[in-house]
């Protein structure tokens, strides 16, 4: 086998060009084998293995720099720098990543995992290589859905101001172009970047740069040649924003893009290649539901099904059916989305009400001040958005929701932690970053029924209001507790006297498992749903306080700025000597790997919290 040869970076150099569609093929049977053991990006990857490929033919590693956007599609990079065997071990405890790792391979030089970064991270890059008089090339690749984030228009402004060479692909897997377009394209893309031509261009704005009005006539020319472009080129926007476009060409044909990354490779400036994929390309499942396939838990190979098809709904699930019968209440309930419809359980309210349905792209923050505009205009927007996501728009949060107090309702799914990718998708981070905002209100459900009154409550409110609950599937258990959800109320689900457990959200499944080990052991236990991360109930922690020898909090979220610290903060103003120990995570990002394992590591799981608890109780 071809692949059996790739042990190092820049091995595919020898590979024979007549063995890149064998080797283009092996790669692919290879990654969906894995990748249906271990689950991971499959579509994004498929689709990019041709265009990885000839950018490991055209370039040079580690010396030559490529920045993944998001990272989705770094896993054919991760085979063609030595990494085949970690596959085994894939996004799982102590395994690879499945984003580019720095700490991973010296081929990696960014991490990544959110969008829309990539050209920025490559335009700082550039400047460090010019600054340190280095001479290697520098690539940024991004998708056209990472495109549609604000800040790839931020980065590509400032790029624009190059005069050394810069190049990013745009990997396109939803676009289509006409043959016509594409051959007259590919026919001024050799012209416009041959040696002579751009000798030629070079020399002649120099030499009228030196004579008066030369300025002008450079400028008049630039205009000239502008508006024949138009007529041909479909990349004139970045044509106009002083970006070089080169495309569009095939993104599965090898040898075509190793021609047009070295003719990128000799462009003073920034240069754009718009390369065509398709995602999911040589997995005919992947090819029809590339949405599916797009973060694919272990599936068989023959029919592309899940090997273990869930059979519990989760809380997506329930906020998605809890949003469909909202829909039909309420004309006022607005869905938005930042290019997550599926993810967020949306899909299904898209379809019952296309007109109150809004998906912006990958665009949070302008999620966050569209949904302020709606709510200022009296209706109410709902915004639906993966914790990890929602840092992203925290100005808008703060400056264009909470400063106005606007009622915008934030539904957080994938919150706490959430597994096998890692550091960049933890949604740890959540109750602090909002806690510290005047006007926010916070609340987390104990199960799916109270998913479902925490979001009826949160339209009521006349403020803004973050629901956050967890991926996987929704807890059931405590299901006649139901008291009604009141503003900043704890509910006493069990009162007893000795220890006090103070659970938020996801945690108060685990208190449970806590409080029926602790019980066995002899010691009483009160069991309290906090429900309210901001406002805390202070009444009941001085209820606890009084009838309690140990107060625990208990919450997925990192410590620093958590509800934990809310508690030991009224605690310590009102002079409470009570013991205290606060169950949370440590303030330091979690690797990838099985949730319940991560638990155990970090030590939140039920057998550490009796551990913990019994060691605080010990004189």
């Amino acid at each position: 086998m071809l692949l059996e040869t790739i042990r190092q970076a820049n091995d595919i150099k020898k590979v024979e060009q007549k063995d890149y569609g064998e080797l283009a093929r092996e790669i692919r049977d290879f990654l969906i084998h894995k990748i249906s053991v271990t689950g991971g990006h499959l579509g994004s990857n498929l689709g990019a293995v041709e265009l990885t490929m000839a950018l490991h033919l055209a370039l040079t590693f580690p010396e030559d720099k490529i920045i993944w956007d998001v990272g989705h599609q770094s896993y054919t990079h991760k085979i063609l720098t030595g990494r085949q065997e970690g596959f085994d071990g894939l996004r799982q405890f102590h395994g690879m990543s499945g984003f580019p790792k720095r700490k991973e391979s010296a081929c990696d030089v960014f991490d990544t995992g959110h969008s829309s970064t990539s050209i920025s991270a490559g335009l700082g890059l550039v400047w460090a290589r010019d600054i340190k008089g280095e001479k290697n090339t520098v690539v940024s690749v991004i998708g056209d859905g990472s495109l549609t984030g604000g800040m790839a228009y931020e980065a590509l402004n400032n790029a624009a101001k190059l005069e050394t060479n810069y190049i990013i692909i745009l990997n396109d897997n939803n676009m289509s172009i006409s043959e016509n377009v594409g051959g007259v394209s590919k026919y001024l893309n050799n012209i416009r970047t041959a040696d002579r031509y751009l000798d030629l261009k070079e020399g002649i704005y120099n030499a009228l740069r030196g004579t008066p009005r030369g300025d002008s006539l450079v400028n008049r020319i630039r205009r000239a040649k502008s508006s024949f472009k138009q007529l041909v080129i479909p990349g004139m926007l970045f044509e106009d924003m002083g970006i070089t476009y080169l495309g569009p060409v095939d993104g599965h044909d090898i040898e075509g893009l190793v021609q047009v990354i070295q003719e990128a490779k000799r462009v003073k400036g920034a240069v754009m290649i718009h390369a065509i994929t398709q995602k999911g390309k040589g997995f005919a499942p992947a090819e029809r539901h590339p949405a599916r396939f797009h973060g694919a838990e272990p599936f068989d190979v023959e029919t592309g099904l899940p090997s273990k098809p869930r059979t519990e709904a989760s809380y997506t699930d329930v906020f998605s059916t809890v949003m469909c019968k909202l829909g039909g209440r309420d004309e006022r309930i607005i869905a938005i989305t930042a290019a997550m419809p599926d993810g967020t359980g949306l899909k299904r309210f898209h379809n019952m009400y296309p007109d109150r349905f809004f998906d912006v792209g990958i665009a949070e923050e302008h999620a966050v001040t569209f949904a302020a505009g709606l709510a200022a205009g009296g209706l109410k927007p709902i915004v639906a958005v993966y914790s990890s996501f929602l840092q992203r728009a925290y100005d808008q949060i703060l400056h264009d929701v909470c400063l106005q107090n606007l009622p915008v309702v934030f539904a957080i799914d994938r919150a706490g932690l959430v597994g096998s990718d890692g550091e960049t998708h933890q949604g740890i981070f959540d109750y602090t970053y909002l806690s510290g905002i005047p006007n926010m209100h916070i609340c987390a459900p104990k199960n799916k029924w109270e998913l479902s009154d925490m979001l009826k409550f949160a339209l009521s409110l006349e403020a803004p209001v973050a629901v956050r609950y967890p991926r996987g599937t929704a807890y059931a258990g405590l299901k006649e507790y139901r008291a009604p959800v009141e503003l900043g109320k704890a509910e006493w689900i069990y009162r007893e006297w000795e220890i006090a457990l103070f659970a938020v959200g996801s945690m108060v499944k685990t208190a449970v498992a806590v409080r029926e080990a602790l019980k066995e052991k002899g010691y009483s236990v009160s069991l309290i749903n906090a429900r309210f991360v901001k406002p805390i109930d202070e009444e009941a922690v001085r209820e606890a306080c009084a009838e309690h020898r140990l107060i625990v909090t208990m919450e997925e979220n990192v410590a620093c700025g958590g509800y934990g610290e809310k508690v030991l903060s009224f605690l310590n103003r009102n002079g409470f000597r009570n013991l205290y120990l606060n169950i949370s995570i440590p303030d330091a990002y979690v690797e990838h790997g099985n949730v319940e394992l991560l638990k155990k590591e970090i030590g939140i799981d039920a057998d550490s919290v009796v551990e913990r608890i019994q060691q605080t109780l010990v004189p």
